[in-house]
């Protein structure tokens, strides 16, 4: 199999990109993908990150892109992102918001248009959404809400990830006293 080949099947999975460190673990020297992005048989978006542009694009390629950027596998998009990309409430946030662990530091600048939080997450605390790694709804109303997110967006995204089943009712039952008191153990 060619290194496009293998590389394309990383990245059917990931919206059209991938990262320098997919093209090492399947054993490809960084020189020949960034040889095949000067030839143009790939974009190159961001450090690190390539897409093939012969993937259709999609609506996730955004979040993707940021979650790819961000260059550590618990990269996660989180807060009011999180909500937003589920169609929970109103929230419609300005930045792409990632979480990455505590230990973590991004030095460099964002490729786009990203706010980066720090945080040492739970397995049950993350999940997917669209093939995109994101926190669940319930870690990002308490993200949310720590971060100063208006409390009525909150309670419109409870409501409706509670009727959607983005929540179930103890997870939602939970968390609305928390919009009152404005207290959470984010």
């Amino acid at each position: 199999m060619t290194i496009r080949a293998e590389l394309w099947d990383v990245a059917v999975d990931q919206h059209g990109y991938f990262t320098l460190a997919d093209a090492r673990a399947l054993g490809f020297d960084e020189v020949a993908v960034r040889m095949m992005a000067a030839r143009n048989r790939l974009e190159h978006p961001a450090r690190g990150v390539f897409r093939f542009g012969q993937m259709p694009a999609s609506e996730q390629d955004p979040y993707q892109l940021a979650v790819l950027w961000a260059a550590t596998p618990e990269a996660a998009l989180s807060h009011e992102t999180a909500l937003a990309i589920r169609g929970y409430g109103d929230i419609n946030p300005d930045r792409i918001h990632l979480t990455v662990a505590a230990h973590r530091r991004i030095r460099r600048t964002p490729a786009g248009p990203y706010q980066v939080h720090y945080q040492d997450l739970d397995a049950d605390e993350l999940g997917w959404w669209s093939g995109v790694r994101a926190v669940t709804p319930a870690t990002a109303v308490r993200q949310c809400l720590a971060t100063g997110t208006p409390a009525y967006l909150l309670r419109q995204a409870i409501d409706e990830a509670r009727r959607d089943g983005g929540l179930t009712p103890a997870e939602a039952d939970a968390l609305t006293p928390l919009l009152t008191a404005g207290l959470v153990d984010a």
